[in-house]
């Protein structure tokens, strides 16, 4: 990718914004006049918009960063201190003109993740128990967690997403094929984390079988559906739901819908009052990962199927607080049907 790709103008909107770090991939954007440093943009500073509601057709230079970090070329040497110092993705590289020349990455730098704390060592739990339904035929054979994506099943992928940040202690609920579940499991030979089962006599929806997890779970703990990847940082959400001291978080991710026809909205006399060609929205989409405190488990109903959605609208009416965590719609891979598992293969550049 070249430095170019990565520069905007201050009065780009921040949508734009949003889809040139969706195609970039890069987690930041420097903001420029004729190429002198002025900003940076990151997913940061577009994740604290949304959450204040933000307008996304307002300029860029509402949201950046105008005293960003950064380092001088000839003292370059010292970015990888600076971006561990600071915890910082991305250090932009600037002459002596205070133009930028480069930019310096976490994920270049340092093997590991980019972790606010030592390591995570929350335990996550992944919801493995469903049929699958709308991935049949393939189901009918293999349970979802199965799956192959490339040379890895999915169940693989999303644990080694969690481990890449510490965390070593996984609970699958089971319940359809579960006998292939932990076969499979059981054979695999030098695994790094430690799987147990949280197995279902009956369905019990993706909060019903967190009951059953009661009493064993006693700090905060992630919960993934099992047929979700999130792209994004692990230990930053883990820090966003305790520093807001949220009851759950809600992993979402920022979803554009085009309406592709003309939208006639009448008023209460049935006459034409506004007609809206090809309207656009923006909304804020459940992704299928949560961040849950343990005492959740106590107000999930016992041997009932109830799901978690079930359970963050009864804290909602009872005041309870429930947050989100906002991750770009790329960062967000879903194969939960046959056109988003394509979607899934060619984002992680696997051949089918």
């Amino acid at each position: 990718m070249k430095l170019i790709d990565l520069i905007i103008d201050e009065h780009i909107s921040v949508k734009e914004a949003i889809k040139k770090l969706d195609d970039t991939a890069r987690k930041i954007l420097i903001v420029t006049s004729g190429m002198k440093l002025k900003g940076t943009v990151t997913d940061g500073d577009i994740r604290r918009w949304i959450l204040k509601n933000g307008d996304l057709q307002s300029d860029v230079a509402f949201i950046m960063n105008a005293t960003p970090k950064f380092v001088r070329e000839k003292d370059r040497e010292k970015a990888k201190l600076i971006l561990r110092e600071k915890m910082i993705e991305a250090l932009p590289v600037i002459n002596e003109k205070d133009e930028v020349i480069d930019i310096i990455f976490w994920n270049d730098n340092f093997e590991h993740k980019l972790n606010h704390y030592n390591k995570l060592d929350n335990m996550v739990v992944i919801m493995a128990g469903g049929k699958g339904t709308r991935l049949e035929p393939y189901t009918k054979i293999i349970p979802k967690p199965l799956i192959p994506i490339g040379d890895q099943t999915i169940i693989e992928r999303i644990i080694n997403r969690f481990t890449e940040y510490g965390c070593e202690k996984f609970y699958l609920t089971v319940n359809y094929k579960k006998s292939m579940i932990k076969a499979y499991f059981n054979e695999l030979e030098e695994k790094k984390y430690e799987v147990n089962y949280v197995e279902e006599e009956k369905p019990l929806g993706t909060a019903g079988s967190l009951s059953l997890l009661e009493g064993q779970l006693k700090d905060t703990f992630f919960v993934s559906n099992c047929d979700i990847l999130i792209d994004g940082n692990y230990s930053e959400m883990l820090l966003h739901h305790k520093e807001n001291k949220n009851k759950i978080t809600m992993i979402t991710s920022l979803k554009q819908y085009a309406i592709p026809y003309g939208v006639v909205e009448i008023n209460d006399s049935s006459e034409v009052r506004q007609l809206v060609e090809k309207p656009e929205y923006d909304l804020l989409v459940n992704t299928g990962m949560y961040i849950l405190e343990p005492e959740t488990l106590a107000d999930i109903p016992k041997d009932t199927f109830f799901h978690i959605t079930e359970l963050i609208n009864l804290y909602i009416k009872k005041g309870e607080k429930i947050g989100v965590y906002p991750v770009s719609d790329n960062a967000w891979l879903d194969m939960g049907q046959m056109k988003e598992m394509e979607h899934m293969l060619e984002r992680l550049g696997v051949n089918k």
